[in-house]
């Protein structure tokens, strides 16, 4: 496919997932409704500053950005960056201190696909309770893990709940996502077992708790927790910006020192 047509089409595409009307653009990024349906239809080349306007416009991630760059025949405006890498120390440093100071709860960084990329030894007490420890290098993905029949879901009381709202905001980030990661992500969830069913059991009932909890139980131990997911505020990277930050809090005090215990008995261990 020549670029302008493979531009158009992909142009097109991210328009019409946001919502917009050729109009609504052109009127947004302040060209021709004309010119823009020119580019749309292949009859005109864009330049590189009309694709990167017409990007921003559309409010579309970093990722997004390059692709439609990359369509369009142009190289690359956003990096992606390893965070292992010596550019991103402030970044790794900043994830630390969060992470840190949620302990002794719970906390994770991941990426725009749930897979695990650190995790802080209140995250570690509780995956060990749970499921005992992982490989050193074991490769994680959270998504997998609570939506799988054999990982957490046996230790969820309310797994059908959590799952249920879990998937809907995976479908939301496949859907503005556009990539074909993020959809195999969906449907990989999507085919685990009874998922579906689940989700075909919506329910209106709305709990006397303002937040959603996810209750773990294993054995005599039952945990309660509701988590925030934390972004960086002015990212440059595409590694930056697709970073999130999930931290666990007790819903309850039972929780809450139990979590603390844990931390308590693993100091006095490796003391």
């Amino acid at each position: 496919m020549p670029r302008e047509k493979n531009f158009a089409a992909v142009l097109r595409s991210y328009r019409q997932r946001r919502g917009w009307s050729q109009l609504d653009l052109a009127q947004h990024a302040e060209i021709s409704q004309r010119h823009l349906s020119f580019l749309e239809l292949g009859r005109a080349a864009p330049s590189r500053d009309m694709v990167a306007r017409l990007a921003a416009t559309l409010d579309l991630p970093f990722r997004q950005q390059n692709a439609l760059l990359l369509a369009a025949g142009f190289a690359p405006l956003w990096r992606e960056t390893e965070l292992s890498a010596p550019e991103l120390v402030q970044v790794r440093q900043a994830l630390d201190y969060i992470m840190g100071q949620q302990e002794p709860f719970p906390a994770v960084a991941v990426d725009r696909h749930w897979n695990l990329l650190k995790a802080n030894d209140g995250m570690t007490r509780l995956t060990e309770f749970l499921v005992g420890p992982l490989p050193p290098d074991a490769k994680v993905n959270l998504a997998d893990a609570l939506v799988a029949p054999d990982v957490l879901r046996p230790f969820v009381v309310n797994w059908e709940d959590v799952v249920r709202y879990f998937i809907r905001s995976v479908e939301a980030d496949a859907a503005a996502d556009g990539t074909p990661e993020g959809a195999e992500l969906l449907d990989r969830l999507l085919a685990y077992k009874g998922v579906r069913e689940v989700l075909k059991r919506f329910s209106l009932e709305i709990g006397a708790s303002p937040v959603l909890p996810i209750h773990f139980r294993k054995q005599d131990v039952s945990l309660q927790l509701f988590t925030t997911i934390a972004t960086l505020g002015t990212p440059l990277d595409i590694t930056a910006q697709e970073l999130r930050v999930e931290s666990f809090f007790p819903m309850n005090d039972d929780t809450a020192r139990t979590l603390r215990s844990w931390a308590t008995k693993r100091k006095s261990h490796d003391a």
